[in-house]
């Protein structure tokens, strides 16, 4: 068996560089086919019976109650009761559904 040379691993280290340039290309092409992570996934529906009045109706109550402090005080990551973590969850679900929904556009 004879040994490696000099002349030998320089073609290896080549070889390997150039699979390393292609997999890395492959993959980005990959991911540029399926559009880019910030990409408009689109519109999302709203689940059955909602519609954006009632939802916005809910939200606009809840303001009403004062949950929006509630919920920047669980964003500043202070101890909430049950209840109100509650409301900041039921809030947060209603206006990603509000926003997905583009019901503000």
């Amino acid at each position: 068996m004879r040994s490696l040379t000099e002349g030998d691993l320089d073609v290896r280290k080549t070889v390997v560089r150039r699979a390393i340039w292609i997999a890395l290309a492959a993959s980005l092409a990959g991911c540029s086919a399926q559009g880019s992570p910030y990409s408009d996934p689109g519109a999302q529906s709203l689940p059955p019976g909602s519609t954006c009045q009632t939802v916005r109706a809910e939200l606009n109550r809840m303001d009403g109650r004062g949950v929006p402090s509630r919920v920047q005080a669980a964003a500043e990551g202070k101890r909430l009761a049950p209840a109100q973590q509650a409301e900041v969850d039921r809030y947060n679900q209603l206006l990603a559904q509000y926003l997905g929904a583009r019901c503000h556009v």
